[in-house]
């Protein structure tokens, strides 16, 4: 027994030994549907449930087959439908950046019509300073294409800016929220005049603030009101920019201690967080005035 214990089958000898029992329980099998007796009787109780097993094993082997083959294909059917879905996300994209595009495009077109008096030509912003607000930016158009220093800018549905440099084939522009700035501007409804001032502070919650607003009566003695929504314009007397362009609209409106004045703010006419693309005014308020005289 010890010795047995350590006899070791190699794998030839182990599949000799199954093909020799499979030809055993063949033999018995045919026998046993052959013959009656003892030998049938022992077949039934020994063949019959090892062939019943040898079917089992065999429809698990069938199955798994088919089941490896079925996961297989179903692997190579989720690849293929990933990679559609990753194409169709690369289209979709494509299309919403085609649709911004479109957009933009309308708008200016809806700008370029508004301001029809002016001439103008399209510009493309390819740079801006190191905030997240376009108070200084540049744009792809200079000299070549007949930009000139003052010459203003709109964007949105208004006032943008004004050029304030520019090279052989940029200029540089510097937008209405910029701290520096201040454009003279105008209640549309009523004519009344105030300044509008640049603050960068302001533009982050998308406000620009107006001061120095007169409080005025009408006819009949009452105070003239200034409504939320009103709009904003660039004034007659305005040193560089051209009378009419929309700054914003009234948010909010308050009276000064002394009562001889007001001041408030509004919300701009044009998006100083994405600029993309502008118009310029190919004509500077110097010379509109000049032309304008001229003709006088």
């Amino acid at each position: 027994m010890g010795r047995l214990r350590g006899i070791k089958l190699k794998s030839r000898h182990l599949l000799i030994i199954f093909i020799a029992v499979c030809i055993v329980l063949m033999g018995l099998s045919l026998l046993s549907s052959k013959t009656r007796g003892p030998l049938r009787y022992i077949a039934g109780y020994t063949v019959v449930p090892m062939q019943k097993g040898f079917n089992k094993l065999g429809g698990w082997a069938s199955d798994f087959t088919q089941n490896f083959q079925t996961i297989k294909e179903l692997r190579t059917e989720n690849k293929k439908l990933q990679q559609q879905i990753d194409d169709l996300t690369v289209e979709n994209g494509e299309l919403a950046l085609n649709q911004k595009e479109l957009t933009r495009l309308e708008e200016l077109f809806k700008l370029d019509q508004n301001y029809g008096d002016y001439p103008k030509v399209g510009a493309r912003v390819i740079a801006s300073n190191t905030s997240n607000w376009f108070n200084s930016f540049t744009i792809d158009k200079g000299k070549k294409d007949g930009i000139r220093v003052n010459m203003n800018v709109i964007a949105g549905s208004g006032l943008v800016g004004i050029v304030t440099e520019v090279g052989p084939n940029w200029s540089t522009v510097r937008s209405i929220i910029d701290d520096t700035s201040y454009v003279s501007g105008m209640m549309l409804t009523s004519g009344e005049k105030c300044m509008v001032q640049g603050n960068l502070k302001l533009a982050a919650s998308g406000k620009m603030k107006f001061e120095d607003l007169p409080v005025t009566e009408n006819e009949e003695g009452e105070e003239v009101k200034i409504e939320e929504g009103e709009q904003v314009v660039t004034s007659y007397i305005s040193n560089k920019f051209l009378q009419g362009i929309l700054i914003g609209y009234v948010s909010e409106i308050k009276t000064d201690e002394s009562g001889l004045t007001r001041y408030g703010y509004l919300t701009p006419a044009a998006d100083f967080s994405d600029l993309q693309d502008v118009l310029v005014i190919t004509q500077t308020k110097a010379e509109t005035m000049k032309s304008n005289n001229g003709k006088d």
